[in-house]
């Protein structure tokens, strides 16, 4: 009996802490004297290559791209009021992080949210900005693959939603 493979190379997978990656072949390595089934992922965005044993897909949070009906609860979330807790800046931005680093596309569109500035508002931080940045490129990277477009045209709808919230 085959066993059944969560994904096929060509895929479009997320993980967590790094965004949408593809999955490029599925290989089979003996480490330590074990036979391990990997999934090899690229992300061309970091120009980094990952390999996650095909046993260990649910404990490392990799998954399928969002549906498009996620997504677009992903994109409703972004035009919400934004919620700013009136708490110390290293605690919300670690707050921020776990968010970005949970791979949850509505999560990560809270990040984005809460921290946009529209024209006229005070400035960000730089590190307000780094998060807000991190949050929106993944968020993008996501989006296009979703919609089959590419990141900046992703990244531009991404913005006039945000502007016309």
């Amino acid at each position: 009996m085959a066993e059944q493979l969560a994904f096929k190379p060509g895929d479009f997978v997320v993980y967590p802490t790094h965004g949408v990656g593809k999955v490029e072949s599925i290989e089979t390595t003996e480490i330590a004297g074990e036979k391990l089934k990997l999934f090899v992922i690229s992300f061309d965005r970091d120009r980094m290559t990952l390999r996650v044993p095909t046993g260990k897909v649910e404990v490392s949070g990799l998954r399928k791209l969002s549906s498009r009906k996620r997504m677009d609860n992903a994109l409703t979330t972004l035009k919400g009021r934004a919620r700013v807790k009136r708490t110390m800046w290293s605690r919300r931005a670690q707050e921020y992080e776990a968010k970005i680093n949970s791979g949850d596309p509505i999560s990560i569109a809270e990040v984005v949210r809460d921290l946009h500035r529209n024209v006229g508002q005070p400035d960000q931080s730089f590190s307000e900005r780094q998060i807000y940045e991190a949050a929106r490129d993944r968020l993008a990277c996501e989006l296009a693959a979703v919609d089959k477009t590419d990141v900046d045209v992703a990244t531009v709808k991404l913005e006039e939603l945000l502007s016309a919230a």
